[in-house]
């Protein structure tokens, strides 16, 4: 996840589409690095020779980062895609959150990870691991509904800002 963090990391820098995307929302370079965020290109086979010494296909798949086709193919599950990290508290990857940008009103806007060990939505809020020194310093947290909300009042200041992972808020995610 590490590895494919970094490889997303990297295309973001070589994306002008996705560079514009994110200075028309107001963001800056700096905030993008902090949140780690990145871009994965429009192509269905490129995370395979990021991590093939590091990690089995089963792995890939089982992290969520690739598919099989109906044809038993594998495929990256991220294409043309805004990629945002979604950190454990430890600080680790533990899935990714992308959205599309494309126009077309039949591609979800929003594709997170699939349901894993280790990426459980309900037990998860974005931007937590940023915002977890922050929120102790202000005694609370802001409540947002999404990841580029989240970004969007750190870039002005308010660092204590999470999202939770999905439509709902859970009491795990209250929790934390």
């Amino acid at each position: 996840l590490t590895r494919a963090a970094n490889y997303y990391k990297a295309q973001l820098k070589k994306s002008p589409v996705a560079i514009d995307y994110l200075k028309n929302r107001g963001l800056t370079g700096q905030v993008a690095a902090r949140y780690g965020m990145g871009y994965a290109p429009d192509a269905y086979q490129n995370l395979e020779a990021v991590v093939e010494n590091y990690a089995s296909n089963t792995q890939l798949d089982l992290a969520g980062l690739t598919k099989i086709s109906d044809s038993n193919r594998r495929y990256d599950a991220f294409r043309g895609r805004i990629m945002f990290p979604v950190y454990a508290l430890g600080g680790k990857v533990a899935g990714f959150s992308g959205r599309t940008l494309s126009s077309d009103a039949e591609t979800p806007k929003y594709v997170n990870s699939s349901e894993s060990a280790i990426f459980k939505k309900s037990d998860l809020l974005y931007g937590l691991h940023q915002a977890q020194k922050p929120i102790r310093t202000a005694d609370m947290a802001l409540l947002c509904e999404g990841q580029i909300d989240v970004i969007t009042l750190a870039q002005h200041g308010f660092e204590n800002a999470v999202a939770p992972m999905g439509t709902a808020l859970t009491d795990n995610q209250c929790r934390l």
